[in-house]
C-alpha cells in the first residue's frame, strides 16, 4: 500500500471542505484549492484565513464584498 504524508492528506481534506467565494462586484471566484499566489495567498488557504486587507485581484474590492457559493 502506498504511503501518503500527513500534510498531503490534510491539504486534500481542507480543499474538499473549504467553500469557494464569489465577488459580488465582478464575479471573480476565490477557490481555496487555487489560492491567489499573485496576491500572496497560497493554495489550500480557506477564505476565512485570508488577511482582512486582501483585495479582489480583478476589481480591488475587499473581503466584505464576497459571498460563499452554495453547493
Amino acid at each position: 500500500m502506498e504511503k501518503m504524508c500527513y500534510n498531503c492528506i490534510q491539504k486534500s481534506l481542507n480543499n474538499t471542505f473549504m467553500k469557494k467565494y464569489v465577488c459580488i462586484v465582478c464575479d471573480y471566484v476565490y477557490d481555496p484549492a487555487q489560492g491567489d499566489p499573485d496576491g500572496g495567498i497560497m493554495p489550500g488557504t480557506a477564505f476565512e484565513d485570508i488577511p482582512s486587507d486582501w483585495l479582489c485581484p480583478v476589481c480591488g474590492v475587499g473581503k466584505e464584498d464576497f459571498e460563499p457559493i452554495e453547493d
